[in-house]
């Protein structure tokens, strides 16, 4: 991470996935804020103008299928699988652009209701979105 780096500012996600919950976009926004904030020296810029990285990003898919069959055709356990698309602008120490894509999943039996285990679903999902995002911004461009 370039030492110029030291304020960012993350626009709450965009859902295009028709499947997604609505309130997951600002859920999933606070999440990488405080990730970010935790396990990088960034700090949160409330401005545009104050941020030298700035993060926008897209919910691309957001599905439920089932992976494993027996018999009958029926599902012995189901996947949700999410993806995020990233844009990250730079202004130091020198403008770039790059565009990162996380896509994750977790599987879960079929005889639990998904609405009951979706909130534990996706925090586990988050983690490894959050991680993926801030390994980015760790690594080198």
């Amino acid at each position: 991470m370039p030492p110029e780096w030291k304020f960012f500012h993350l626009t709450t996600l965009e859902i295009q996935a028709p499947n997604a919950p609505l309130s997951y976009a600002a859920t999933l926004s606070e999440s990488l804020k405080d990730g970010i904030q935790n396990n990088t020296r960034l700090l949160l810029s409330n401005t545009l103008d104050q941020a030298q990285v700035q993060i926008e990003g897209v919910i691309m898919n957001y599905s439920v299928s089932p992976i494993a069959l027996v018999e009958g055709d029926n599902a012995a356990q189901n996947r949700l699988s999410i993806s995020v698309r990233f844009t990250i602008f730079t202004t130091e120490p020198e403008e770039d652009e790059m565009t990162v894509t996380s896509t994750r999943f977790v599987d879960y039996t079929s005889s639990q209701d998904f609405a009951t285990v979706e909130t534990a679903l996706l925090e586990e999902i988050n983690t490894q979105i959050i991680q993926d995002l801030i390994n980015k911004l760790l690594s080198n461009w």
